[in-house]
């Protein structure tokens, strides 16, 4: 027989993918943060949850090694530990919006950590990494249409997979349904269009995805497949690669170089957390330390000038 936490924390995750509109990978990931919870502190009922019990779990959690780390004896990354205790709090204020009776989430505090450190290459890199795919065959089309679009965007990977060749990109925008559903417009620029409708010219499929594999001439009459996204991390690599970079570089880092290079440009913050389809301005905040150098520059011309 389900105890009365489990029929609650059903009711929860039910309530993240209908009522919330939450992905399954993000009810999935609340699921097992609980789970983790619940076990190690032998939790049955709502009341159970209290600030010893927290305390205690994440005295556990902090003392853990994660996978990666076990061999060199780390702990969990103090934001990993925080994942736990942001999926407690969301049941806890679930819980206090039903009212039934537990622990305050107000009472879980996160632990601090350190500023995130973003993964940038220079404006001359990524100028070497958009020029990188060379030729006119559909592979290389193909992938430079990839590289400029996610610079062109700032999408997600996620969302690049899901687009489909029914966009009208001559309009230089479209619709995009991003995290939590929701949907917002991105833009797209004129150079972008152009190399989109290179790549679209030569394409002899019917297929409705974007960007599909591009079949060797042995396995030409091979079906295609939509791109998945392990398949353009690879590619970023590979040009990344061959564009002389030795840093890392996913689609990730060019969705950060999209959002710095507007902020450099004079854009103002809360038009680059609507184009990145950041929910929480915080998130997008990450970026703003791009524009000191601006800040030192007018400090330098305009103040103390008597």
């Amino acid at each position: 027989m389900a105890s009365e936490i489990d029929n609650l924390k059903r009711q929860f995750l039910e309530h993240l993918e209908i009522e919330k509109g939450s992905s399954i990978k993000t009810v999935e990931n609340y699921e097992r943060y609980l789970n983790r919870f619940f076990e190690f502190g032998k939790i049955k009922n709502a009341k159970d949850i209290t600030d010893t019990s927290v305390r205690e779990f994440r005295i556990y959690l902090n003392r853990q090694t994660s996978g990666n780390n076990r061999a060199s004896g780390e702990t969990l990354k103090k934001k990993t530990q925080n994942y736990y205790m942001i999926g407690l709090r969301v049941f806890l204020k679930y819980l206090a919006k039903n009212k039934i009776d537990s622990l305050p989430a107000e009472r879980i505090e996160l632990a601090k950590v350190g500023e995130r450190i973003l993964d940038l290459i220079s404006n001359e890199e990524l100028e070497r990494l958009l020029k990188a795919p060379e030729g006119n065959e559909e592979k290389a089309l193909r992938d430079r249409a990839i590289l400029y679009l996610l610079f062109s965007t700032g999408l997600r990977v996620s969302e690049l997979c899901s687009l489909t060749r029914d966009i009208n990109f001559s309009s230089g925008e479209f619709s995009i349904r991003g995290k939590g559903s929701k949907i917002r417009v991105v833009f797209i620029s004129e150079e972008t269009i152009k190399i989109l409708n290179e790549y679209l010219k030569v394409r002899k499929d019917m297929d409705d995805a974007l960007f599909v594999k591009v079949s060797d001439e042995k396995n030409k009459n091979q079906k295609k497949e939509a791109l998945a996204r392990r398949s353009i991390e690879r590619i970023v690599k590979h040009y990344a690669i061959k564009a002389g970079i030795s840093k890392k570089v996913t689609p990730h880092v060019i969705r950060h170089c999209f959002a710095t290079d507007l902020l450099s440009n004079g854009a103002d913050i809360r038009s680059v957390q609507m184009m990145l389809g950041h929910s929480n301005i915080a998130t997008t905040q990450i970026y703003t330390h791009i524009t000191d150098k601006q800040l030192r520059e007018v400090h330098k011309k305009f103040h103390s000038k008597k």
